[in-house]
């Protein structure tokens, strides 16, 4: 790793983004953007710390100035799936914490106990007992998780492709020598 790639990575995970929402209920929108903008100046994409709800970390892209056709449809294509991805697992997420709850409330109420100790300490259960939660809900969710994987490695892959033709044009206008040509009109931004 040579030093601009050390410090581009330093750089882009000190700036913070993310939302708050009630976990008590299911998000009816998840929002993904905030009113944040890194300074004109930034030339890195900017990532903020995990959500809250997703446990994934928010990205704000960096535009170039002269940005081509194809840079926007990468940046694009990036946005949108970690949009689709966090909108993912917010719902799992809540899904999961929601049928979790319920099994222990269920489990402590056929043993005859409260949620609650004496000393107003909440009652867990054990792990063996936790285990058969985890396994029925990983069994009951197979199909939602591998329709996931399924489509993020073809998303992953696509995005995979479309870097490396960024790349083969940037290095190509480098060797032959061509200016960056402006890939967006005067006063139109995406």
């Amino acid at each position: 790793m040579n030093v601009k790639t050390g410090s581009y990575l330093i750089f882009r995970s000190l700036c913070c983004r993310g939302h708050r929402q009630s976990a008590s209920r299911p998000p009816k929108h998840v929002p993904r953007r905030t009113g944040f903008s890194p300074a004109a100046a930034s030339k890195c994409d900017w990532i903020g710390p995990p959500d809250r709800l997703s446990n994934l970390r928010p990205i704000i892209y960096h535009i170039p100035e002269n940005e081509t056709p194809l840079e926007r449809t990468l940046r694009h294509l990036r946005q949108d799936t970690e949009d689709w991805s966090h909108e993912f697992w917010t719902n799992q997420n809540f899904t999961f914490s929601k049928e979790k709850e319920e099994h222990v409330r269920s489990q402590l109420s056929s043993k005859g106990l409260s949620e609650r100790d004496d000393d107003g300490r909440k009652r867990t259960l054990s792990s063996e007992e936790m285990a058969v939660f985890y396994k029925h809900f990983l069994d009951k969710n197979m199909t939602r998780h591998a329709s996931y994987n399924r489509e993020w490695y073809g998303r992953n892959f696509t995005i995979t492709l479309l870097m490396a033709r960024v790349a083969l044009h940037n290095t190509w206008r480098t060797l032959t020598g061509q200016t960056r040509g402006t890939g967006r009109e005067k006063g139109k931004s995406t």
